[in-house]
């Protein structure tokens, strides 16, 4: 069993703005993993990164499946058994995979995922040709709830360990227009060091 702090100890940080390079070059390839603290921004980010790569979004929340949510249900064809992906998975098009809170779903689940995440597969049906899948997760140093990943699940993705950076956040909190008072406590808050 690989432990957190091994994951944790990667030399592969990166700010929100690297976290997007990192999505558009690696994410095509190989699916990648976002380790956070809770409400740093990961989700917001991979809808941002789907917009700007012109591909829609289909998030999965991981601590609220169960395995057939994932590997569908089996229905009889021609005599034989054949299981039917999930329709919020089973498009047409290209899109983004996102798999949310996945270290904090049960091993069952987590194995439901291995074909998906490694082969972008789920049974006989495949991804569309383009599709990505993009994972995140908190961290248990967070005192976030969280299970351990197996070796087999994390060793079928590139884990990137998202660092919230004060200057990038309010960027985006004043293009997005959140309040002032919002910006203002961040800004006080700071002191010029990072708060997350």
């Amino acid at each position: 069993m690989i432990s957190e702090v091994c994951i944790m100890n990667l030399p592969v940080s990166v700010s929100q703005k690297e976290l997007l390079d990192v999505l558009l070059n690696i994410s095509p390839v190989r699916p990648v993993y976002i380790w956070g603290a809770p409400g740093i921004g990961k989700s917001a980010l991979v809808e941002k990164f789907a917009e700007e790569v012109g591909m829609p979004c289909v998030s999965l929340l991981g601590s609220q499946l169960a395995p057939e949510d994932i590997i569908g249900i089996p229905q009889i064809q021609d005599g034989v058994s054949a299981f039917l992906p999930p329709k919020m998975i089973a498009g047409k098009d290209p899109y983004i995979l996102f798999l949310d809170e996945l270290n904090d779903c049960s091993q069952e689940v987590q194995k439901a995922f291995y074909s998906l995440i490694y082969e972008r597969r789920v049974g006989e049906y495949h991804l569309p040709e383009g599709s990505i899948v993009i994972g995140a997760g908190n961290r248990s140093s967070d005192n976030a709830i969280v299970k351990t990943m197996s070796s087999a699940l994390l060793n079928r993705m590139f884990h990137v360990q998202l660092k919230p950076n004060v200057n990038e956040w309010l960027a985006w909190a004043y293009e997005a227009g959140l309040h002032p008072f919002v910006t203002a406590w961040t800004r006080s808050a700071a002191g010029g060091r990072a708060i997350f």
